[in-house]
């Protein structure tokens, strides 16, 4: 299979990397950059475990072929806080509790990030329509939405 060179940024650092055609973007930020914000969930686009920020948008890393994000600026769960602070929508993840396993946690507060990027004072039901592609395998919904809520309010 030919490989394909492509240059990323990826939280904010200009990466230069070699891909075959087959490669799966999680698996170039996972297993190559190991950053592990972004979580293999159920690989069908289902769950949402794998949300990243591509070019400023929601999308998901793992049905996203590697070769084809030549050139994006992509910012994981790790690239949110900046010189350690967290951002409003980190804080307010753990002061609503919504953490629980944490498993879904990165995905959930890229996909809030991206919905308050998009609309800074949604509705409870915009946020629940939103957040619908991320699954919580601890069903803590509720405070999710707190959450999204109270960083909206800031």
């Amino acid at each position: 299979m030919d490989q394909h060179n492509i240059i990323l940024t990826v939280n904010g650092v200009r990466r230069a990397l070699t891909v075959a055609p087959n490669e799966l973007l999680l698996n170039v930020l996972r297993d190559r950059l190991f950053l592990t914000g972004p979580k293999y969930g159920c690989g069908v686009a289902e769950c949402g475990a794998c949300s990243i920020l591509a070019n400023g948008k929601l999308m998901l890393a793992c049905m996203t072929l590697a070769a084809t994000a030549d050139g994006w600026d992509i910012v994981t769960a790790e690239g949110l806080a900046k010189d350690g602070v967290l951002t409003d929508v980190q804080q307010a993840f753990i002061d609503a509790g919504a953490l629980q396993c944490g498993f879904c946690t990165p995905g959930m507060v890229i996909a809030a990030t991206a919905l308050l990027d998009e609309n800074p004072t949604p509705t409870e039901d915009e946020i629940r329509d939103y957040m619908r592609g991320n699954l919580c395998r601890c069903t803590g919904y509720s405070f999710i939405v707190e959450a999204v809520r109270a960083s909206s309010i800031k």
